[in-house]
């Protein structure tokens, strides 16, 4: 399992290092009257130290939107590679498939990821991240077994 996490954040390193750089439109300004009915849970929550996944709920991250999970974030790109690494983990997980091993395929779903999230900062990170999964995602060594069968 260790080993399968470090190759995952390997290849989900070279996707989000890519994906950070569209921060800046993350940052975009969310009209006061949306604040006043955003639920609690959706308020950041106030991080120490280094980032870690342990932080977010994973039905949270899946429910908030590009912009929302920036702001949980607390507009920190550590916290946010952390979210795109959890998400991606769960999406591979649900899914069946391994994340792929190449830093290409890693900048490929990366890029995918900086188009897709900057295009609509509205839509649900989790569905960007996923369809990045899927787009470059390669079955696991059980599926491809249970396939052969």
């Amino acid at each position: 399992m260790t080993q399968f996490r470090t190759i995952a954040s390997r290849t989900i390193l070279g996707a989000v290092a890519i994906a950070l750089s569209l921060a800046p439109a993350l940052s975009q300004t969310v009209p006061t009257a949306s604040n006043q009915n955003k639920p609690a849970e959706m308020e950041p929550r106030a991080l120490e130290g280094k980032a870690t996944q342990e932080h977010w709920d994973p039905a949270q991250l899946i429910t908030a939107t590009v912009h929302q999970a920036w702001v949980l974030s607390n507009k920190n790109e550590a916290n946010f590679y952390e979210m795109i690494e959890q998400l991606a983990e769960i999406s591979a997980k649900n899914r069946g498939v391994a994340l792929p091993e190449s830093a290409a395929a890693g900048r490929r779903m990366g890029e995918y990821i900086k188009r897709t999230a900057s295009a609509d900062t509205d839509q649900l990170l989790y569905a960007v991240v996923d369809k990045a999964v899927v787009m470059s995602a390669k079955p696991s060594a059980h599926a491809t077994a249970s396939t052969k069968k």
